[in-house]
């Protein structure tokens, strides 16, 4: 097993090593915090949840069973947390604040001034119609598109059937695209 994967760190952290787990955060913590600030809306509450989420994390390490991948185990955690702090706190927060470009594709190297300005316009944009979303759409938008994961995955992560993810997904892109019409690449597509 090499010293770069997750399931080294883990090891290493379980054995006491306080290193190791500050790598699995910084190796991690962009992916969660985008999870979380697509659901929740708010810079500040994602990065206070973000940060519930490696400690719960931490405090439960020894549980991960390596059943399914780490990122797995670690984006249920986030999103089970999230929903429990907007159950807790009962009100949505309906800012449209621009989100910060965190984990995105990036963009090539031989991309002139101006796509490169369009590109990051369009980004910002589709952001904000992902942000118009429920915290549950945006969840699932975000795992499925940003994190690329499968809807396996998702299930396992939402606690939701596969069949039941599909449809949730299929809703989201549908109420997202009609969100979109705006944007001129999405017209033209047409």
């Amino acid at each position: 097993m090499t010293e770069n994967t997750d399931q080294y760190l883990i090891q290493c952290t379980l054995k006491g090593d306080a290193n190791a787990f500050a790598n699995l955060v910084n190796r991690h913590q962009a992916y969660v915090f985008t999870l979380v600030v697509r659901m929740i809306k708010t810079k500040e509450d994602a990065e206070e949840i973000a940060q519930d989420v490696f400690i719960k994390a931490y405090r439960s390490l020894k549980d991960f069973k390596g059943e399914s991948k780490f990122t797995t185990w670690l984006y249920r955690i986030a999103y089970r947390t999230t929903l429990d702090h907007i159950r807790k706190n009962k009100k949505r927060q309906k800012t449209n604040e621009l989100l910060e470009e965190i984990t995105e594709s990036k963009l090539t190297l031989t991309e002139g001034p101006l796509e490169r300005l369009e590109n990051l316009e369009q980004k910002e944009y589709i952001k904000r119609c992902i942000g118009q979303l429920s915290e549950s759409e945006a969840g699932i938008v975000t795992l499925f598109y940003f994190e690329e994961l499968s809807i396996k995955e998702i299930g396992k992560i939402t606690h939701l059937t596969e069949d039941n993810v599909k449809v949730k997904l299929h809703r989201s892109r549908k109420k997202l695209y009609d969100l979109l019409q705006p944007l001129p690449i999405v017209n033209e597509k047409r």
